[in-house]
């Protein structure tokens, strides 16, 4: 298991952290807190896409640069794009200029409006996936998970691209489907808390 180290103010928090400054507020503010927002998830399985082959201190970095060549990522925008688009992607110096990246992002916004016809939202969807805690692993031990692999494999299933189980591990683990601070990361206990107080979309 990683250990802590201690960030800023002296407290504990996931070793992770040290990469850099931009780090240490992504883990503080946002990673591990429950997401129910459509637009906000599909982001950041977006953004997880990207990652594939880099870090996400890369992406992290470029992530204002992404929502501003998606459209806030905005689903029926980025649904309706077209090859003229793709174009303009790939001459923008400020995201990660793959094609196969961004037709996956382009497919899986189309994929994501069939879906919310079906469940209501995207949120009810990912949600019905959330682990027992009680059957987790210890935290920042394992890449994947029985969730995470049914996950891939049905939006794998429903047309979408780039989302294996590693990929759905980690999107889990940053929109707060799981609690994966260390035992001892000062943040774990705050992540809890919005955990218990979150109302899962249905």
């Amino acid at each position: 298991m990683s250990a802590t180290i201690a960030g800023p103010d002296g407290k504990p928090r996931c070793s992770w952290i040290g990469v850099s400054p931009e780090m240490c507020a992504y883990h503080d503010a946002e990673w591990g807190l429950p997401v129910g927002d459509d637009r906000r998830l599909f982001e950041k399985i977006s953004l997880e896409a990207f990652q594939s082959g880099l870090s996400w201190r890369t992406i992290l970095a470029k992530r204002d640069n992404f929502r501003a060549a998606f459209h806030d990522f905005d689903v029926d925008r980025i649904a309706r794009f077209t090859e003229r688009d793709i174009a303009r992607l790939l001459q923008d110096e400020g995201i990660v200029r793959n094609r196969g990246k961004i037709e996956a992002v382009i497919n899986n916004a189309r994929r994501v409006r069939e879906l919310v016809d079906r469940e209501g939202s995207l949120a009810a969807f990912i949600w019905g996936y959330e682990p027992d805690p009680k059957q987790l692993a210890a935290p920042q031990t394992v890449t994947t998970s029985p969730e995470a692999i049914a996950l891939a494999k049905e939006l794998k299933k429903r047309g979408w691209r780039f989302v294996g189980p590693t990929t759905a591990y980690a999107f889990m683990q940053a929109m707060g489907l799981v609690n994966d601070h260390l035992t001892d990361c000062v943040v774990r206990a705050k992540v809890e808390r919005a955990r218990k107080r979150f109302a899962r979309p249905n």
